[in-house]
């Protein structure tokens, strides 16, 4: 193929990276009439464990594990389900882990194959290797044990990223887990220690103790950090209630395995070292973060500038500082400005989609519209769900000041739930009642009209509620508009439709009975 200088070069594009940003980018491409190929290869974990095309998202991510979410809902749902008149067997039903993996295994190998029929069919040549950069125009790899090279006019680089594993604990690496192995796992992960409190971590947290194993979280400082505080720290109440249990301030000092093949943990205060406390588990898993997986590709020889965690600085169109690479998705570094606040974009399989999308529209489409990194809704599936749009309370507050910023929120319990009163593992009191499961919230910006500059909810569903507010807060939606919105009753997402309360106001904010979201008359 022949590039704008007049070099000749075996691709126009070659991606490096299988994963849904990659994907996209070449299919996109290759619908342009460019030549493409793409490199995807997984490296095991160091617990062995591989799989398919598709990156992280589709293998040992977002699919897999919203399918283990959806089954640990089922047990609540089968309690609540006597007490709205269905005749279970009086033994509590059992749950059979092998089974549950099997399924969702079996649906990610049929995307794993679905995703290598979608490249054949859009004409783009796929090379399971492991590719590394020679030049900016050259691309190299081996297969046994033999090297090849390839060129292209462009590069995109899109490899995503790996757990991370905490650096001087002993054990850690060799006997602990993490979201790369627990969707595979094949054997029941029985008592298990989740190390972490990020989204990925509570998630995992959530449905295991959701579907009856003994689970409990160590967690380092904050739940969910970055997120909006009281959200996050809902939905550790809901958790704690629902029967996971919280180490809060610790951390692994060692993991030892026993002559059983129980892992023995220290836990130690994560600020002074204090011994906190010994347990035995039957597992550990870590969800303390992800490394970008870029340090194989040889980026130096490429003059690709690399930050020191690891990530790709890319300028708002994907480009990197050497012209003809770029870089997207989890990989990459984008200084996204929203507002008066900048922060890094989000890793996020939707938006390394459409970042990629739009890539290769500009270069082979004649596109001109870039990624817009700003107002991009989000959902933590723990239990009960999170979801987010915007600022949270604190980054408002820190960019506006108290001054200009109105929080209006309601705390309630779906009404569903409400009227079973049996949703806990556990009684919290003499009513076996949960604390209220859901928070409403909107954080607004009044020096433009009380504009909605952050969006939160938790409570069931918080997913799907989220997706469609995100359009509202995407055009520029202000308090009043959502004030004159008519709810759909009785939901939860009406509460939306007619917040009053607002934190300035110090009034009590938690709704006393009521119709879930909504007011009965």
């Amino acid at each position: 193929m022949v590039a704008d200088g007049g070099e000749t070069y075996d691709y126009d594009l070659v991606v490096i990276g299988g994963g849904s940003g990659g994907l996209a980018t070449a299919k996109k491409a290759a619908n342009y009439g460019a030549k493409v190929a793409l490199f995807d290869f997984v490296k095991p974990s160091p617990q062995n464990t591989k799989w398919g095309l598709g990156g992280t998202c589709v293998n040992v991510g977002c699919v897999p594990k919203k399918l283990m979410h959806y089954a640990g809902l089922m047990g609540p749902a089968m309690r609540d389900a006597k007490n709205y008149g269905w005749q279970l067997p009086e033994d509590t039903p059992g749950f059979n882990w092998s089974t549950l993996v099997e399924v969702v295994q079996n649906h990610v190998k049929m995307l794993n194959f679905r995703y290598r029929v979608g490249l054949k069919s859009a004409q783009v040549t796929y090379i399971n290797a492991l590719a590394r950069l020679a030049s900016p125009h050259e691309i190299v790899y081996e297969r046994r044990g033999v090297e090849h090279k390839v060129t292209a006019g462009k590069v995109v680089i899109a490899v995503g990223g790996r757990p991370a594993y905490p650096a001087g604990v002993p054990g850690a690496k060799e006997y602990a887990i993490t979201s790369d192995d627990i969707f595979s796992l094949d054997h029941s992960p029985g008592k298990t220690l989740v190390v972490g409190a990020s989204y990925i971590a509570l998630e995992c947290a959530g449905f295991l103790t959701e579907l009856g194993f003994d689970t409990t979280v160590a967690v380092r400082s904050i739940l969910l950090r970055g997120f909006d505080r009281q959200s996050a720290e809902k939905i550790g109440e809901v958790m704690e209630a629902s029967g996971t249990r919280f180490v809060k301030g610790a951390v692994p000092s060692s993991i030892e395995k026993q002559a059983d093949g129980k892992l023995k943990v220290t836990l130690v205060d994560s600020t002074t070292g204090a011994h906190v406390m010994t347990e035995t588990f039957d597992t550990v898993m870590y969800g303390t973060g992800r490394t970008p997986d870029t340090a194989a590709l040889n980026l130096e020889a490429a003059g690709v500038t690399v930050l020191p965690n690891g990530k790709i600085p890319v300028n708002g169109d994907e480009s990197t500082n050497v012209p003809n690479i770029y870089a997207l998705g989890d990989c990459a570094m984008v200084d996204v400005n929203f507002m008066e606040s900048h922060w890094a974009n989000p890793e996020l399989t939707p938006v390394a989609i459409m970042a990629g999308q739009l890539l290769a529209a500009r270069l082979y489409g004649k596109g001109t519209d870039k990624m817009d990194y700003t107002l991009i809704a989000t959902a933590v599936f723990t239990p009960t769900e999170y979801g987010a749009v915007g600022l949270s309370e604190e980054d408002a507050l820190k960019m506006f000041g108290p001054q200009d910023v109105e929080v209006y929120l309601q705390e309630f319990s779906s009404l569903e739930l409400q009227a079973t009163k049996d949703v806990s593992h556990k009684d919290l009191d003499e009513e076996n009642d949960m604390p209220p499961m859901c928070l409403s919230k909107l954080v607004c910006r009044k020096s433009e009209g009380e504009r909605v500059v952050g969006f939160h909810f938790v409570g069931p569903n918080a997913g799907e509620l989220t997706q469609g507010f995100a359009l509202a807060l995407k055009l520029g939606a202000k308090k009043a508009d959502f004030d004159k919105l008519v709810g759909i009753h009785p939901t939860d997402a009406e509460a939306f439709c007619g917040l009053e309360i607002t934190r300035s106001s110090g009034i009590d904010f938690v709704a006393a009975g009521g119709c879930g979201g909504g007011t009965c008359g």
